[in-house]
């Protein structure tokens, strides 16, 4: 038999990276990028010099302030791993998949985060979550390490195994506080890579764990991007049975990516009548408010370098006295003072205890007011009338506890692009997460607030598909909802549910609204999202970690004669693919007929991907005239044909692919 040639790098198609986005990697490129002397060989850092380059900043203290517990170094493993799972798209529960840019993914939130690195990293504006408060009896993700998705896979019956399930937390089992912890830090380390610089995150919580959460965002957000603790009237009358005091209130703790995060303002409807003044430069009606301070800290003690002398009309120096002789303060320095008075914003007025000065405020038909920290009921809803909204949806209680939608429209309101906000037309197709999505409030909020501005804000939700127990009084009703539908009992089905009976309520509001013969005329809305499934990867990866006896390494490389998956679909690979590419989840795909095979192009022709077993010099050439950036195929599809292989190589080089790779 004659011996195979030797090919060539450059003959060589890169082998395309089925894991998920390495965190480490990436983290140890942007510190190279910031101090790119402590670079070693091999692209390491050296941290001597990175000590040296950081001088006094660095604290080599044993001791530090800093919050610790049992696990917390572990989560860093959990972290540091990537995902080899995939999402498999559904599109059987979807509603219009091709078009819409929803999603709703059901799975565990940590695996799916790490799947949505590459895709989402950066683009996220508002994240919103309501997590397990750990009160004894909510749902834990496991306190395992080591096999997150196949602890998933066993926990959803995708895989015949035995390994730790998802269970409650009890305080029985002595690491209360510590398994929280160990279950929020990986999701919310996850979701701050997701966020945009200007974005930030929502937090729902109560009083028994809100002193650790907020411990444990001031350390992954960062204490300097601290914004808010909200405390929302979460009911509308005191808990007559409670022998102690009735819990009346929920938080949400806000914090912003960075110190970009602005939140938006409220309008503020200032009354026109009381500016009874018109400035002669500018013709604008005005109030005259006083110069001096008045209310609290409007004492000279208080701020001693507001206390100082301006001059009168007449001549006479004037300093800030009280009404009772004490000794004030104005409101601003001598060198703001002396700007407004250049511009004719300085009023004098003759008053029974001599001249006194006043600044012109100006009416503001645009003026805005913050948002304040306590949110009554009356404002933005409370648990029971949730639940009758949700009632009112599936005809009966099918879920304990769930947030009022004026709740999210008010997040949304102030993370979200806002024309309130810059006095101009922002951004309103931001994005929002949602990974504890429980029935699906937030992507009501996000349907709902788009109907009624004409927005275009795209929501993600990831749930859990936990089971529903028809045994279990508190879940018998949402157990009998699924069947009563024909759908699986979990929670994930009442996510998707919900998503599917708002939009067919707005869609037939919408009819009634603007009625229109030629179905035009209405503003287009996106009604829909697609749904995607944790699994495992459609292709089967070599397993390194296997022993070295040779009856199990036969058996791996069987595995691999045929190492994609039976049953996956071309579909299925295709979005693997794209997750693994950094392509987001909603791209615009179009099949394409090139040489009689099917070859998927990918954002417009930026990526063709042919997932076709037999591959052809025609189909490449076919391929390469269409002058995509990158392209992917199947290995298998060369069936080991060096040649075509190298000619696939040159060509797509000659044509200006930038990217070619195999799986």
């Amino acid at each position: 038999m004659p011996k195979r040639e030797e090919k060539s790098v450059t003959e060589q198609p890169e082998k395309l990276d089925l894991r998920s986005f390495d965190i480490v990697d990436y983290k140890r490129r942007e510190l190279l990028l910031l101090f790119p002397e402590v670079r070693t060989e091999g692209g390491k850092i050296d941290f001597d010099r990175l000590k040296l380059a950081l001088g006094e900043v660095v604290d080599v203290g044993r001791e530090r302030y800093g919050m610790n517990w049992p696990g917390k170094a572990d989560c860093f493993k959990t972290i540091q791993t990537p995902s080899l799972g995939t999402l498999l798209p559904c599109r059987a529960e979807r509603v219009n998949f091709d078009t819409t840019e929803n999603l709703i993914v059901e799975g565990d939130n940590l695996e799916v985060l790490k799947l949505l690195q590459k895709s989402y990293l950066g683009k996220v504006k508002v994240i919103y979550i309501d997590p397990p408060y750990n009160g004894g009896n909510d749902l834990i993700y496991p306190d395992d390490y080591t096999e997150s998705l196949q602890t998933y896979l066993e926990y959803t019956g995708q895989v015949d195994a035995q390994g730790k399930k998802f269970g409650t937390n009890t305080e029985a089992d002595g690491r209360f506080h510590s398994k929280w912890l160990n279950m929020m830090y990986s999701r919310l380390y996850m979701a701050r890579n997701l966020l945009r610089e200007d974005g930030a995150i929502f937090i729902n919580i109560d009083d028994g764990e809100v002193t650790n959460l907020r411990r444990l965002c001031d350390e992954i957000f960062g204490e300097e991007n601290f914004v808010a603790t909200i405390i929302w009237q979460k009911v509308y009358s005191p808990r007559m049975d409670d022998t102690g005091i009735s819990p009346d209130h929920d938080y949400i703790l806000v914090y912003g990516a960075s110190s970009e995060f602005i939140p938006n303002r409220l309008p503020f409807k200032q009354n026109e009548r009381q500016f009874t003044g018109c400035d002669v430069e500018t013709g604008k009606r005005y109030r005259p408010r006083s110069l001096r301070k008045e209310g609290k800290n409007s004492r000279r003690a208080d701020r001693p370098k507001l206390w100082f002398p301006v001059e009168a009309p007449d001549g006479t120096q004037v300093y800030p006295f009280k009404p009772d002789g004490t000794e004030g303060r104005w409101r601003m320095g001598r060198a703001k003072y002396n700007r407004l008075l250049a511009k004719g914003s300085i009023e004098w007025v003759q008053t029974d205890i001599g001249w006194q000065p006043y600044v012109k405020q100006f009416y503001n038909p645009n003026a805005t007011m913050p948002y304040a920290t306590i949110w009554p009921h009356s404002e933005v809803g409370h648990n029971h009338g949730a639940a009758d909204e949700l009632k009112a949806l599936f005809g009966d209680k099918v879920f304990d506890n769930p947030k009022p939608v004026e709740l999210l429209k008010r997040i949304i309101d102030i993370g979200c692009g806002s024309e309130v906000a810059n006095g101009e037309d922002d951004e309103d197709d931001d994005i929002i997460l949602d990974f504890f999505a429980g029935s699906g409030t937030t992507a009501q909020a996000v349907l709902e607030s788009n109907n009624e501005d004409g927005g275009a804000r795209k929501f993600i939700l990831v749930q859990l598909p936990e089971p529903l127990d028809p045994l279990n009084k508190d879940q018998k009703s949402a157990s009998d909802f699924c069947d009563s539908i024909g759908k699986p009992r979990n929670m994930a089905e009442i996510t998707k549910e919900r998503v599917r009976r708002v939009i067919k309520q707005l869609k037939d509001t919408d009819a009634e609204e603007t009625p229109s013969l030629f179905g035009k005329g209405t503003p287009y809305q996106d009604y829909g999202f697609r749904v995607f499934k944790l699994a495992e990867s459609n292709l089967k990866l070599w397993n390194a970690d296997v022993s070295n006896d040779v009856d199990v390494l036969v058996r791996q490389l069987e595995l691999h004669i045929d190492h994609i998956r039976k049953d996956r679909k071309q579909e299925d690979i295709l979005y693997e693919l794209l997750l693994k590419s950094g392509f987001p989840l909603t791209v615009s795909v179009e099949e394409l007929q090139l040489a009689g095979k099917r070859v998927y192009s990918v954002a417009e022709g930026e990526l063709f991907v042919c997932l076709e077993e037999k591959l052809s010099l025609e189909l490449i050439r076919a391929m390469a005239e269409r002058k995509p950036q990158r392209v992917v195929c199947l290995d298998r599809g060369f069936d080991d044909n060096d040649q075509l292989i190298a000619n696939a190589v040159q060509l797509f080089k000659t044509e200006g692919v930038t990217s070619f790779k195999t799986v």
